[in-house]
């Protein structure tokens, strides 16, 4: 039987486990990515692992979320992260050297390798024909020390890409169509694997734009093959030893398809409050826009940002309109600096920002109050711009370009005055001065922590007995950013879970955390889809800081549920769905003989508030039972 391009690479790293649809596997892990909303967290917690240096064939540290040095706090913590990058034997991509996944993309990616990264959008190396997943950091820490990373060995979506795209649409259009297909909760256990004809007219970049907001559908991964566009791309990075040619068989067996036509797909455009929200462009009818941002990892590679230029070649944004441009990396911008372009858009009126995360994550241009913002990135949940009354709709460069210029959100294939052909590029300006490589002697290495830094909160053994109030009552698609907000004033504080701590939940509900201080701790109840977004894992030990024991939901995001059992906290679903409706805030729980009903995987929760039972679900493989009974993973790893 033909294998598909997902089952080769993870035949090639599998170590415990089969290739067993459902069924929990470990794999070799070759490379990893931290970031420095995750990473500080991550490197604590790979220091409290006790290993001398990395154990993967490269890990990469990257600071692009907070550049912004308000206070000594990001200062701080960036320089803990170099100083530990070099003490353990991890690169360094320095402030402003770009994005952590364009980067990663143009420089360190190989087809074939598997890639950890303690961010969501990992994925995005998945253009390149990587097996590229996000995880908690702490997976990530694992994985770093040389650990496999245990995932439930996934279906495989064949996404079948027919015919080619048509002038003014993008393939940011063909991920929104998968989503709009699919829906953010239609991935959970599935790799999305692209085929067919349209795939030989996607380059790389437009390849990773799918891959990238594949993690709004809650899919472990999705991937290309690696093929010829593959090694030209490689080959124009100064990188074609890299290359490695990797397809799926003939005869590849699917777990299920979807078909895309390219030759009828047109601009999409994705509504507030949710990626899955999408509508074709044409169905908008006069929405003026106050803001246009261009940019994030899913959209501020080279070939996209040369694409705007284009469009804004000669013409001036509309004058109700402020236009935000972030490159993903310092390749890109040195590239547009010496072309010419960076002048083309800074003579429309964009305004160019640090090469980074920036708006996509709320660091600055926030929108005005009830403000439309359309951007190029990959999330609008209410609130993550910064401003939770705006309404935030997500697009391709091509619709953002020509909406900036009309000041309403714009359909290009009516406006096609310019040429947009790109050719492959058969040479990018290589630099990589800014990338610090592991050096061999370290014993005079510091690791510089800055006060800022504080120690993350440990689990104890799980007891045979947990009795709570339910905290907070909260319904469905409730993404991280909800449990543990990460604005432009709490990112700065990433490496302070005692800080943090105050403003755990409070989108749902300012009186969380004084709740769940006045109650010891508790139980949080939720619908479905809980933890959908980020994988940062403060969603999970800034709880755990507030003594949060359990939480019981419909169902949870894939990551999210990862990071409850790595930091101790019960994953439990309801059994019947309806007990969620009975379940009111400050009814208390009791689970007894909870170890062995764990072992059961079915437990019994009594309300003795209401005097209700109900029974919950607590489907997961040997190992991790034995992680929440030790009381998370650096627990049992000890043990």
């Amino acid at each position: 039987m033909g294998l598909t391009v997902t089952e080769k690479i993870i035949k090639d790293h599998i170590i415990t486990g089969k290739l067993e649809r459902g069924t929990e596997i470990g794999i070799r892990i070759d490379q990893t990515l931290t970031q420095d909303s995750t990473g500080t967290m991550a490197y604590l917690q790979f220091e409290a692992l006790g290993i001398d240096r990395v154990k993967t064939k490269k890990s990469v540290a990257y600071i692009d979320h907070n550049m912004l040095q308000a206070g000594p706090e990001n200062a701080d913590d960036h320089l803990y992260i170099q100083t530990v990058a070099k003490k353990y034997g991890v690169y360094f991509s320095r402030p402003g050297n770009g994005i952590c996944h364009q980067v990663h993309l143009e420089r360190f990616g190989v087809p074939g390798d598997t890639l950890l990264g303690s961010d969501s959008h990992t994925p995005t190396c998945g253009g390149l024909g990587m097996l590229a997943m996000g995880a908690g950091g702490l997976d990530v820490a694992v994985a770093m020390a040389g650990g496999e990373y245990f995932i439930t060995m996934p279906q495989i979506v064949k996404v079948e890409l027919r015919g080619r795209l048509n002038p003014g649409v993008a393939a940011k259009d063909i991920i929104l169509e998968v989503l709009k297909k699919v829906g953010v909760k239609g991935g959970l256990n599935r790799v999305f694997e692209y085929t067919g004809e349209g795939i030989k007219h996607l380059s790389v970049p437009e390849r990773a734009t799918i891959t990238n907001m594949g993690a709004e559908l809650g899919a472990t991964t999705s991937i290309f093959p690696s093929d010829d566009m593959t090694y030209r791309f490689l080959k124009a990075q100064k990188r074609k030893e890299d290359f490695r040619e990797i397809v799926a068989d003939e005869g590849a067996i699917y777990d299920d398809e979807i078909i895309i036509d390219l030759d009828e797909l047109e601009p999409m455009v994705a509504c507030p409050h949710s990626p899955g929200n999408v509508v074709p462009v044409s169905t908008l009818k006069d929405i003026k826009v106050d803001q246009v941002a261009i940019g994030s990892c899913t959209n501020s590679s080279y070939m996209d940002l040369m694409k705007v230029a284009k469009i804004l070649d000669g013409n001036t944004v509309a004058e109700d309109v402020s236009l935000v441009i972030s490159p993903g990396s310092r390749q890109v911008l040195n590239m547009l600096a010496e072309n010419g372009a960076l002048s083309k858009l800074i003579a429309a009126g964009a305004r160019i920002l640090e090469c980074g995360c920036g708006p996509c994550i709320g660091m600055g241009q926030a929108p005005s109050t009830n403000g439309v913002s359309l951007r190029t990135f990959n999330r609008n949940f209410k609130g993550r711009s910064g401003t939770p009354s705006a309404n935030v709709y997500l697009s391709s460069p091509e619709v953002a370009a020509v909406s900036a210029i009309r000041g309403y959100i714009t359909n290009p294939i009516y406006y096609d005055v310019w040429d947009l052909e790109m050719e492959d590029l058969e040479e990018f300006k290589i630099n990589d001065n800014l990338i610090v490589e592991p050096i061999k002697d370290i014993e005079d290495i510091e690791v510089i922590r800055g006060p800022n830094i504080k120690p993350f909160p440990k689990s104890d053994a799980l007891e045979s007995r947990l009795m709570g109030k339910v905290l907070i009552k909260v319904g469905d698609d409730i993404t991280t950013d909800h449990i543990m907000p990460s604005n432009a004033s709490l990112l700065p504080y990433r490496s302070n879970i005692p800080y943090l701590a105050d403003y755990c939940m409070t989108p749902c509900d300012p009186e969380f955390p004084i709740r769940a201080r006045e109650n010891g701790g508790g139980i949080i109840v939720a619908g479905s889809n809980y933890g959908q977004g980020s994988s940062r894992e403060h969603a999970a030990l800034v709880p755990l800081y507030l003594g949060i024991k359990a939480v019981i939901a419909k169902s949870f995001a894939r990551i999210h549920r990862e990071n409850l059992i790595n930091n101790g906290i019960l994953p439990l679903v309801f059994a019947n769905q309806s007990d969620f409706d009975n379940m009111v805030t400050l009814d208390e729980l009791v689970l007894e003989n909870l170890l062995e009903q764990i072992e059961d995987g079915k437990i019994t929760a009594k309300n003795k508030t209401r005097d209700e039972e109900y029974i919950l679900l607590l489907d997961i493989s040997e190992r991790q039972k034995d992680i929440l009974i030790a009381g998370g993973l650096l627990n049992w790893m000890r043990s």
